[in-house]
């Protein structure tokens, strides 16, 4: 059986590597890339027509990212009636109803496993466990990049930019990390997976997100002294107003499963009504493991006869972003003290419990901007 490859970077070469190494049947006969690399002029192209109109092709790879001409190339081959796998997560949260209509419409698969968790099965299980339970929640941490900078900070007293800087030669981190340190990267994971736990089509922009672009040292001295651990958390919970969906830094105590995730790692748990908690920890990024990944779902989506037969609910879930209520920890320059909030050190305080809306509209009303707001994990008591 014959696939292709859209992008010959460093997911599209760990998939290809993937594939060709081992007796699976499947063979990878093009690559689509900006330009020919030397020794690849028989597998790699640069017109996307050649694997388009290619009646042997059954399964193509996206591995460019971006939405443009990604989405273009994987919407061209799901009419034709070619099976599409990606590890893009913005092109899978920004398109999500669309491309998976498209396939049922054709009769084909689209998969997309690696785009959230990387090399994790995070994806496929949670997919695997809704059909027969039902999902309550699931909560963690989907970026390996803010998860190495913030170990480093806290285990190694690493300042933020040395870091970042540190991330970015192990190649945890692009050059232009700003999606990663904001939050955006995890609110598509976060979406994506609020879509398939409870069938739902969520839109990223209805997901409140705080990220870490403004942690200090001082910061991270602080959560010492309280004796927590920060990490960035992509978090959703059915409620019975909606879904409480989003991504913020949140504040551990030190005997908990994420505070036991180091460096680039990630770590997702799902809460489900029969199964229980289950968790998820492994590379969330690289070139082996996404690339192993994405071939993995290539080899599902050309072997399993079985079509993932899917139709949206008329009504979807609301959002709901007053439900659920939490402590949270503020770093600022402007001064609290009259809204009733503790203040363990100077300019640090701790909040009474506070909805999404709530501590949204008080950081918008901040004059700092440069604060810092982290929400304070239950079982954390100081």
């Amino acid at each position: 059986m014959k696939a292709a490859i859209l992008g010959f970077g460093t997911v599209g070469r760990g998939t290809y590597e993937a594939l060709k190494e081992t007796d699976c049947g499947l063979e990878v006969k093009k690559v689509l890339d900006l330009y020919v690399p030397s020794g690849y002029e028989d597998l790699v192209t640069t017109d996307f027509n050649d694997i388009l109109f290619d009646s042997e092709i059954t399964v193509v790879a996206e591995a460019m990212g971006g939405l443009h001409p990604s989405y273009e190339f994987v919407t061209a081959c799901l009419e034709k009636g070619k099976s599409v796998v990606s590890s893009n997560k913005y092109l899978i949260c920004t398109y999500y109803r669309e491309l998976t209509e498209l396939a049922e419409k054709n009769g084909c698969v689209l998969r997309y496993t690696p785009a959230v968790g990387g090399g994790i099965p995070w994806l496929n299980n949670l997919s695997r466990i809704a059909r027969l339970d039902e999902i309550l929640s699931f909560r963690g941490i989907v970026n390996g990049t803010t998860n190495y900078i913030l170990d480093a900070m806290q285990t190694r007293s690493f300042p933020f930019k040395d870091a970042l800087r540190v991330a970015q030669e192990l190649g945890y981190a692009e050059s232009d990390p700003t999606s990663d340190l904001n939050g955006a990267d995890a609110r598509r994971k976060c979406a994506i997976s609020a879509n398939i736990a409870f069938d739902t089509i969520m839109d990223e922009d209805d997901i409140p997100t705080f990220g870490i672009e403004n942690i200090t040292d001082r910061d991270v001295e602080i959560f010492g002294r309280m004796g927590v651990t920060a990490r960035l958390i992509a978090e959703a919970v059915m409620t019975p107003s909606g879904i409480s969906a989003s991504v913020e830094p949140v504040l551990f105590p030190p005997e908990s499963l994420e505070s036991s995730i180091h460096v680039n790692y990630n770590c997702i748990t799902l809460f489900g009504r029969r199964t229980g908690q289950l968790s998820f920890i492994g590379q969330g990024a690289g070139k082996d493991p996404t690339g192993c990944s994405l071939a993995n779902d290539m080899l599902d989506a050309a072997y399993d006869t079985r079509r993932d037969s899917h139709v949206f609910p008329e009504s979807i879930p609301p959002t709901d972003k007053t439900t659920v209520r939490k402590r949270y920890y503020i770093r600022c320059s402007d001064e609290l003290s009259a809204l009733g909030f503790s203040s363990p050190e100077e300019g640090a305080y701790i909040t009474e419990r506070m909805s999404l809306t709530d501590i949204h509209s008080l950081y918008d009303n901040l004059k700092d901007k440069n604060a810092f707001i982290a929400s304070i994990d239950k079982e954390v008591t100081a």
